[in-house]
């Protein structure tokens, strides 16, 4: 458990890979915003989390229950959910929109990257 990061993972690094290769420019870690999104656009008040399937209960093939200590897991996994919808809700209070990307479609799935731009509009060209 102690191996497992917050931030800078794989799928949140390769999301911002593709990001910056668009043209945006971007913030990482905003601690000031609830829930610290991944990555955050201020001036479009824009947020973007990236999600573990695992922790997150996406429901694809990498949402599995341990079967050791099952309550315990069960428990932990319904307070995760809870809370990303809290955060998401005091995020859309304050005027920030919010955009959820998966760990398993930043893997697969090749029009994630079209969706999260007309979610953001088009990059600012300099």
């Amino acid at each position: 458990m102690s191996r497992i990061r917050g931030s800078n993972t794989k799928p949140e690094l390769a999301l911002r890979r593709s990001l910056h290769a668009k043209g945006y420019r971007f913030r990482t870690h905003v601690r000031g915003l609830p829930g610290t999104p991944d990555v955050v656009f201020t001036r479009r008040r824009a947020a973007v989390f990236v999600h573990g399937c695992f922790w997150h209960r996406h429901g694809c093939r990498k949402t599995y229950t341990p079967k050791s200590r099952r309550d315990f897991w069960e428990e932990k996994f319904a307070a995760n959910v809870e809370r990303d919808k809290r955060v998401r809700e005091a995020l859309a209070d304050e005027g920030w929109r919010v955009f959820v990307a998966w760990q398993c479609e930043i893997e697969t799935d090749d029009s994630l990257l079209d969706r999260l731009v007309a979610f953001l509009g088009p990059p600012r060209m300099l």
